[in-house]
């Protein structure tokens, strides 16, 4: 059985080399403090905890430690996971320290806090990057991507960044403005809007004019109606006054003495 002592030095070096735990040393623009530094890997504490015993790890380091060993790595008392504690306080003051750029030996002289370090990466100029042409794999420093993207190779597959949709070929680039095709389609549009608006409102007249006249067509029909109607029912009338007053004229009348005989003769 291996002593105390060697199992926990082969353990370290394990850690060490699945690069597990806490951060570089060299990493940090000056040797940190040396209550900074995780006993099992070496490095500064990340996420750093404390066991019952008072002893301080990486949240990592310790976890793997725990799952071959239930002791602490320094004082070899018995620890349970559950007991584990979050030093809030001391990951604070880490993430205060001085730390440089990891594109550093490519040429960053910019030093940050460590809890700033991601936010300096996201604009460090010396940050390789993907170009985004399709089938490009060649990553260069972010301050030589606007370059390399225009000698690049695969430009041809190239999309227009003002967000139209075009792919553009390197000789249609120059010449490509999205918002100027927007706005000679839009004028193509509106002019063809104004026609068919102009066509619709001469229609529209011609339909009124038409609508006129057939109003007035069907006001003089009624009217001529109506007076036809006065002739036809007045005939009839007419008919018969005359013919009363010529069966009057014409008409004798005889009384016979004794008699009430009436006799009527027509002329």
């Amino acid at each position: 059985m291996e002593a105390p002592s060697t199992l926990w030095a082969s353990v370290a070096a394990g850690l060490t080399q699945n690069m597990s735990g806490g951060y570089d040393l060299n990493l940090f623009a000056s040797p940190p403090n040396c209550n900074f530094v995780c006993s099992v890997c070496h490095g500064v504490l990340k996420r750093p905890v404390r066991l019952t015993c008072s002893h301080i790890f990486c949240k990592k380091c310790i976890l793997q430690w725990l799952a071959r060993q239930k002791t602490c790595p320094c004082c070899r008392k018995q620890v349970k996971r559950r007991s584990l504690v979050y030093v809030n306080k001391l990951r604070k003051a880490i993430g205060r320290l001085e730390v440089k750029c990891k594109n550093a030996e490519a040429g960053c002289l910019v030093t940050c806090p460590l809890a700033h370090r991601r936010r300096h990466q996201d604009s460090c100029p010396f940050e390789l990057m993907a170009c985004p042409n399709d089938g490009c794999s060649v990553k260069v420093p972010r301050w030589a991507l606007a370059e390399h993207r225009q000698y690049c190779q695969h430009r041809a597959q190239w999309h227009c960044p003002l967000g139209c949709g075009a792919t553009l070929g390197p000789d249609e680039r120059s010449n490509h403005n999205c918002y100027r095709k927007l706005r000679e389609a839009w004028g193509r549009r509106q002019h063809r809007s104004r026609t068919l608006l102009s066509h619709l409102l001469r229609r529209t007249r011609r339909v009124h004019h038409a609508t006129n006249i057939i109003r007035q067509q069907l006001a003089q029909l009624a009217d001529f109606l109506e007076e036809d109607d006065s002739l036809l029912v007045g005939a009839p009338e007419r008919e018969a006054e005359n013919a009363l007053e010529g069966s009057s004229s014409g008409v004798e009348v005889w009384q016979g003495q004794g008699q009430d005989t009436t006799v009527y003769i027509e002329g």
